[in-house]
């Protein structure tokens, strides 16, 4: 093999062990064993393990955020919008599993900002941009653009997990209750929302 092609091999091993067995339960001698290689050969590419982990967790991220972003592109309406997004995110958990387990478990790099929860935060951003359009032409407010894009994209990303587990029903089923559940609450958004008032007894006034 080449250096380039050796190194490929490594992250793919790596991959698939930190997908399966995560970070902690992972060694070393685990990644050179089942790329057939020596330990050194390990070191000398990434430095240990927390140096390929970063490597594996950066090369996810980008490919998920990149899969984001061409779904998001495209014009469309907003129902358009959200159909691409959950069903980018579940293709990927059905076809990148291991990928996806290392993106969702705890990163152990100090420090490091591979994680789940900041790629979620990347793709609200983008979700934000668009929702802003969306709400200035609707009269709503556009700064609120943000809170909605991370309560949409938030609620994709929890499903997602729970979907790992579950691959039922089947994602495009999925992803249509998702849009259902997000596409009718933003056509009926009220532009100034507020709590409904308590009775002394816990239950709400009509």
């Amino acid at each position: 093999m080449t250096g380039a092609e050796r190194r490929q091999q490594l992250l793919d091993v790596a991959r698939e062990l930190f997908g399966r067995r995560g970070y902690g339960a992972t060694s070393v001698e685990e990644i050179a064993a089942s790329a057939a290689v020596s330990k050194p050969v390990v070191y000398e590419h990434f430095g240990g393990k927390e140096g390929i982990y970063a490597v594996v967790v950066d090369r996810e991220m980008q490919r998920l955020l990149g899969r984001f972003t061409t779904a998001l592109s495209d014009p469309g309406s907003p129902r358009d919008l959200l159909q691409r997004a959950a069903l980018v995110l579940l293709e990927y958990i059905e076809t990148d599993t291991d990928g996806f387990l290392v993106l969702t478990r705890d990163a152990p790099v100090p420090g490091g900002t591979g994680t789940y929860s900041s790629l979620i935060g990347e793709v609200a951003r983008k979700v934000e941009h668009l929702l802003g359009d969306q709400f200035d032409a609707r009269g709503y407010d556009p700064q609120l653009a943000e809170l909605y894009s991370q309560a949409l994209v938030g609620m994709v990303a929890l499903v997602g997990q729970w979907w790992l587990e579950t691959r039922s029903p089947d994602k495009r089923a999925v992803a249509a209750h998702l849009v259902n559940l997000a596409y009718n609450g933003l056509s009926h958004l009220d532009p100034a929302p507020e709590l409904a008032e308590e009775q002394a007894d816990g239950s709400s006034l009509s």
